[in-house]
């Protein structure tokens, strides 16, 4: 299984299609921030039933805050919610699915892209 980014999940959304995958919790906040209240329940609901949602455990959080020191030391950062995505994928296992290059400075740090 693949852990799809936001930006994967807003594309299918809007392309009205659904690839199997799972989502971060972080990805399900940042989609539910972007919809209309009066859609946002529903959303959450569609997505909750669609992709298995993964937490922040144990693991992942200790994952990012390696990933954190060490693009620290190399005067690289990535904004935390990204960040927090691809500790859990990296934590996991997983390979994640995205559009943000930016991801790609963390395959030296062990994250699979799909």
């Amino acid at each position: 299984m693949r852990l799809l980014d936001t930006d994967a999940v807003i594309d299918q959304l809007r392309k009205r299609e659904h690839q199997p995958g799972a989502i971060s919790v972080i990805t399900l906040i940042e989609v539910l921030r972007g919809t209309t209240r009066e859609k946002r329940t529903t959303v959450k609901e569609l997505l909750e039933e669609s992709y298995p949602t993964l937490n922040l455990d144990n693991p992942s959080i200790l994952t990012y805050c390696e990933l954190y020191a060490k693009l620290r030391e190399e005067g690289q950062t990535l904004p935390d919610a990204d960040l927090l995505i691809a500790a859990g994928a990296i934590s996991r296992g997983m390979p994640l699915e995205t559009r943000d290059a930016h991801f790609q400075r963390l395959t030296p740090h062990g994250l699979e892209l799909a």
